[in-house]
């Protein structure tokens, strides 16, 4: 049988608007313990921001991060799921967008987010990236 994402995506994502500075940001992403946070105007959802992307983005590229905001740093190429696809079907999705998080939308709007290793620990739960997904945050 056929397992959706709604069944593996983490609900409730954090959604921050464009201009949320950075360092709100990765104090979201410290508390909750998560990687990523979404990034939305209105309802909608507009990007991703991944713990990777403010090193990579922002911090590589600047001496002083207090006038960053995430739409500075944000992913551009928003790469989405529904919450009734199939899980293969949006792993395969990220596969050929080798991105390791995507957003789940309804609508547009945001209810999700599905990781690689919400689908390892479900898929292949002996695997070092479930082990490793499965462990518990180390902040």
């Amino acid at each position: 049988m056929a397992q959706h994402v709604r069944d593996l995506m983490t609900r409730n994502p954090v959604a921050l608007t464009p201009d949320t500075p950075v360092r709100e940001a990765a104090r979201a992403m410290r508390d909750q313990g998560i990687g990523d946070v979404l990034v939305v105007e209105g309802d909608r959802v507009r990007g991703i921001v991944t713990d990777r992307d403010i090193v990579v983005r922002g911090l590589a590229d600047r001496d002083d991060l207090s006038g960053c905001r995430l739409a500075d740093v944000c992913s551009d190429r928003l790469v989405t799921a529904t919450p009734d696809e199939d899980v293969d079907v949006a792993v395969t999705r990220m596969r050929e967008h080798a991105v390791r998080r995507i957003a789940v939308v309804e609508g547009g709007r945001p209810v999700g987010v599905l990781s690689l290793g919400d689908a390892a620990v479900e898929k292949d739960s002996l695997s070092g990236l479930a082990d490793i997904s499965a462990a518990r945050d180390n902040n």
